[in-house]
């Protein structure tokens, strides 16, 4: 079966990681994920990770309830390591040989992030995960699997979710709600749809980066997006919007 990318990058949140838990991290729901990309990098894709770390610690939260909104930021980036350093252990559990970058400088548990070292990782069958975010307080993870993925050359950005796709309305909330096929950046930017930060939309747009938002928790969606088949919502299309 043939894959209709080269290189992409896979973000997850944090609350990802925890499941039906309240806190922290699902050991199932860890391999589980592995499982699947270990089924696209056997494929031959080449995988980058961005991972979240608000199962663990969410800055924005934090500087709500009172903390310096920089050192709430940092404190969550180092969440973010700890659930990568989680994702690799699962991976070379299981026979895929992944490394960890970091944007903050950890170098008894990970290597510094430098942008030619990830790539050739990727060219040699390595998955890459991204570990504490930019480097930078006050820009999200999603700003960072924008950037990131400019900076690789990632043909597309697989944003996992708990829901189908984008919606009009909350699916949850509304069982008439209507799940967008596909959408442009202008229209998820002029609606405020929250697919992802403004930030990192516009990053998309600018380098031309599609996203596939798909559910994370129907076994196969990464095997399916990768091959081409029709999962979830894609941004940077055409709009179905009537």
């Amino acid at each position: 079966m043939g894959t209709a990318y080269r290189r992409i990058l896979l973000k997850l949140s944090g609350e990802a990681l925890m499941g039906n838990l309240g806190y922290g991290i699902d050991p199932v729901v860890v391999q589980d994920i592995a499982q699947e990309v270990a089924e696209v990098t056997a494929m031959g894709m080449q995988v980058a990770i961005v991972v979240g770390g608000g199962n663990i610690f969410r800055g924005v939260k934090a500087a709500s309830a009172g903390m310096d909104r920089a050192t709430a930021d940092y404190i969550g980036m180092i969440a973010t390591v700890m659930n990568a350093m989680t994702l690799q252990d699962a991976l070379e559990q299981i026979g895929v040989p992944t490394r960890v970058q970091t944007a903050i400088a950890m170098q008894e548990v990970a290597e510094p992030y430098i942008r030619r070292r990830a790539i050739r990782h990727l060219e040699k069958g390595r998955v890459v995960v991204f570990g504490a975010g930019s480097g930078n307080p006050f820009f999200t993870t999603d700003t960072t699997a924008a950037l990131r993925a400019a900076e690789i050359d990632a043909e597309v950005i697989f944003k996992a979710t708990k829901v189908d796709g984008i919606y009009d309305s909350d699916p949850n909330a509304n069982p008439k709600a209507h799940l967008y096929r596909s959408l442009t950046y202008s229209h998820v930017l002029t609606h405020d749809l929250r697919v992802m930060d403004s930030t990192a939309i516009a990053l998309c747009k600018e380098n031309n980066i599609p996203i596939i938002v798909f559910n994370l928790s129907k076994r196969g969606n990464i095997r399916r997006a990768v091959t081409g088949e029709p999962v979830g919502t894609i941004v940077g299309g055409s709009c179905d919007v009537s």
